[in-house]
């Protein structure tokens, strides 16, 4: 029999201060939400407790946590692994963050300090660079902190946090990262226009912007490819 293949989450956890069972939970979630590992990457519960010194225990529970974000599946008899949507599910979540989102938007524009506004310049001022360098991880991430800075200033707590959950479940698919780069150009542009009507307070014309940005995003997603193992065929339910 061949030897098992080490889980390639395994390698991108970071131990500093082994048997401290406190920081398992926000490793394990950090590693998952950087989208080094592909869904369906096995989360091995014995080398993940050896490795950070501890017993299985504060593993579990940092597992079952993750599984109630949706971060993580279990199977009986079958293990932990990082959370595989179908596409039926990603597009559902697209429309739980774009509500979300949209809720947000109005409060957000019209509260914004002169340091939101800078943020939110700052990050499009990566999000063109990775245009420009054709970085696709680049762009995955900083289009959710350019998200994240017009939303924040809204200052709803609660739904900021609804809002980064549902965030967090698309994460392990790392949408940005497989369509194609006229596609990323093009949902820039619609960036851009968000920009120009967020600093400027017009509400209306920021609603209508995001509307179409969010009407092209569907268009996109569902152009992911389903058999490469990125999503999970849709006659497959994962036991929880």
């Amino acid at each position: 029999m061949p030897p098992r293949r080490r889980s390639a989450l395994l390698a991108r956890l970071v131990v500093d201060e082994p048997g401290r069972p406190q920081v398992i939970l926000g490793e394990l979630r950090r590693v998952i939400l950087d989208g080094a590992v592909p869904p369906c990457t096995v989360i091995p519960l014995r080398e993940v407790a050896e490795l950070f010194g501890v017993s299985h225990i504060p593993v579990r529970e940092a597992l079952k946590t993750l599984i109630g974000e949706g971060l993580v599946t279990h199977r009986p008899h079958g293990g932990y692994a990082v959370a595989q949507l179908t596409s039926n599910e990603l597009r559902e979540m697209y429309i739980v963050r774009e509500t979300l989102e949209t809720a947000s938007l109005a409060a957000a524009a019209r509260n914004a300090t002169d340091a939101d506004r800078a943020r939110l310049l700052e990050v499009n001022s990566l999000l063109e660079q990775a245009i420009r360098d054709d970085d696709p991880v680049a762009y995955h991430r900083q289009s959710r902190h350019f998200h994240v800075a017009l939303t924040k200033p809204s200052r709803l707590f609660r739904l900021l946090h609804m809002l980064e959950s549902a965030w967090n479940v698309t994460e392990p698919v790392q949408s940005m990262v497989h369509i194609a780069r006229g596609d990323r150009v093009r949902l820039h542009t619609d960036h851009a226009l968000m920009l120009d009507a967020f600093m400027a307070r017009d509400v209306d014309r920021l609603l209508l912007i995001a509307e179409r940005h969010h009407r092209r995003l569907e268009t996109v997603i569902a152009t992911l490819p389903t058999d490469t193992g990125l999503l999970a065929p849709e006659d497959i339910s994962v036991a929880q």
